[in-house]
């Protein structure tokens, strides 16, 4: 396993993470991947997959989370998120693929529950969050090569522990600041005095461009497109450079309102842009945060035995600051751990993403004055 930041001594602001520096940190949260790489006869190659976050133990639309929605750049697309506006409900998992396998992701999370609720009033409907990321110069996304049973494979694979990074799932086919770029995540731990809340991000990443990379502020960038260090990066660069866009699904165990979540949600803009990131009109930057804080929302119960209104908790707004640092703490971090966990990648049509090893990240840091934390 490739080391992470943090394994480095990399330090991104100056919050705490949490034990797994994952979103599965956020108690009830399980994240699985499922990657499809394989050549064809014809000499395609399909360097692709799909990834799956479940908000909670069991059905999400048993028990819905406060949810809100941001988009920086809308150069891409996701379902499901105009009822998330509207309700300000997430009631479903949220699925990470490639730009032109959305349809069959989503098809296939319908059928998936449908399954399992055979027993329930027959009528039904549902609207899954799936986002996506376009991986058209690795893989050949024109073959339509994501199928149900590996969106399936993807939600059995879900658990609540580590979260493997890089190059695997939806991020398979991804480029992040023209390195290999991928799935990666990280976690903030606030303390007793701020509330105890805990917030994680995942990101998709396959956006930015090299030049414009930054490492805890420092521009590395600068140093790894320079032929001066003998890089290999410094002698290849990808046809379209900054083509690619970047998903991000936040979550808290924090009592946060759907306004609230919006808010949230907007603070991957940061972590986006301390990065180097957030600039290009062809990204499609989307972001949604949900909150777990609240235990009961029972939509299934809706006017039933008098339930017209449910007691809820809210985060004061006094003490919010916190969880918003933390959430753009989370998604600077969980960009680099996807650069530090992606290797080197053969695709489609003779295209390469070279990995960004940890040594030339190191060397390229302490060039621009770091040292170890």
């Amino acid at each position: 396993m490739s080391p992470r930041a943090r394994d480095l001594g990399i330090r991104i602001g100056n919050g705490q993470p949490g034990p797994l520096n994952a979103i599965t940190d956020v108690i009830g949260i399980r994240v699985g991947h499922h990657t499809v790489i394989h050549d064809l006869a014809d000499g395609r190659k399909v360097r692709t997959g799909v990834t799956v976050i479940e908000p909670r133990a069991g059905h999400a639309r048993l028990s819905p989370c406060f949810a809100g929605v941001h988009v920086l750049n809308g150069n891409g697309d996701a379902t499901g998120l105009e009822w998330i506006r509207e309700a300000g409900l997430l009631t479903t998992p949220i699925a990470f693929t490639n730009t032109h396998s959305v349809g069959i992701v989503r098809d296939t999370l319908i059928a998936l529950e449908r399954e399992s609720l055979r027993d329930e009033d027959s009528v039904y409907w549902t609207m899954p969050v799936v986002m996506e990321t376009f991986d058209g110069l690795l893989n050949d996304i024109n073959g339509f090569h994501i199928t149900a049973e590996h969106v399936k494979a993807a939600q059995t694979d879900a658990s609540d522990g580590s979260i493997q990074e890089g190059a695997v799932g939806g991020g398979t086919g991804m480029i992040c600041h023209e390195f290999k770029g991928g799935i990666g995540t990280a976690s903030r731990q606030l303390a007793a005095s701020q509330g105890g809340w805990t917030v994680g991000a995942i990101v998709q990443a396959n956006h930015g461009m090299r030049d414009t990379l930054r490492v805890a502020g420092y521009p590395v960038g600068d140093i790894l497109t320079t032929k001066a260090i003998a890089s290999p990066f410094a002698e290849q660069s990808l046809p379209h450079p900054g083509m690619g866009s970047i998903v991000v699904t936040i979550a808290t165990d924090a009592p946060l309102l759907p306004h609230q979540c919006k808010r949230l949600a907007q603070r991957a803009s940061i972590g986006i842009a301390r990065t180097g990131g957030g600039t290009e009109d062809s990204s499609g930057d989307i972001f949604l945060a949900f909150s777990t804080g609240n235990q009961q929302l029972p939509v299934a119960d809706y006017g039933k035995k008098g339930n017209f209104t449910t007691p809820i908790q809210m985060v004061n707004n006094d003490h919010l600051s916190p969880l918003l640092a933390a959430a753009a703490e989370a998604v600077e971090e969980a960009i680099i751990n996807v650069l530090l966990a992606a290797e080197t990648t053969e695709g489609n049509k003779h295209s390469r993403a070279h990995g960004l090893a940890p040594g030339q990240l190191l060397n390229a840091l302490e060039q621009c004055g770091w040292s170890p934390q």
